[in-house]
């Protein structure tokens, strides 16, 4: 018996086509060069704005600044006006205390000086309850 003569495969006349192997994907987006473009003007605008802003804040500081420097005379003026009313009232105390005291001269200073020293705030409250003393010294620090 013979054998069936096999047809075998072989490649078309003149070869196959070339084989697609690479890719071919969309351009998406924007270029390298046009995001960077963009980056540094988004930088720019970025710092204009901070510039812009840190003008106005310091326009706004030396407003304040120079409404605690109006304010000033009348804050120092109000404090002294308290420290005197103390002072006279711890005298007025003083003298009821020490009245039967002989020799004792009520308001003398302690201090061999005849500048004017600022009394400290225990000086000013000595003869006052503790909580008044207390509240000055520490005021709404609790409350912190």
């Amino acid at each position: 018996m013979a054998a069936p003569k096999v047809k075998q495969d072989m490649a078309p006349p003149g070869g196959y086509g070339p084989i697609d192997y690479k890719r071919h994907l969309p351009r998406r987006g924007l270029s390298g060069y046009s995001l960077f473009a963009l980056g540094i003007g988004s930088l720019l605008l970025g710092y204009y704005s901070l510039v812009k802003w840190n003008r106005e804040r310091r326009r706004l500081l030396i407003e304040e600044l120079e409404a605690r420097i109006a304010l000033m005379p009348l804050l120092q003026a109000e404090s002294d006006r308290r420290t005197l009313r103390l002072l006279r009232e711890n005298l007025e105390e003083e003298a009821k205390i020490m009245r039967d005291v002989p020799g004792w001269k009520v308001g003398e200073s302690r201090f061999h000086t005849d500048r004017w020293v600022t009394p400290t705030v225990e000086e000013l409250y000595y003869l006052r309850p503790p909580a008044e003393l207390e509240r000055e010294k520490f005021g709404l620090q609790n409350y912190v």
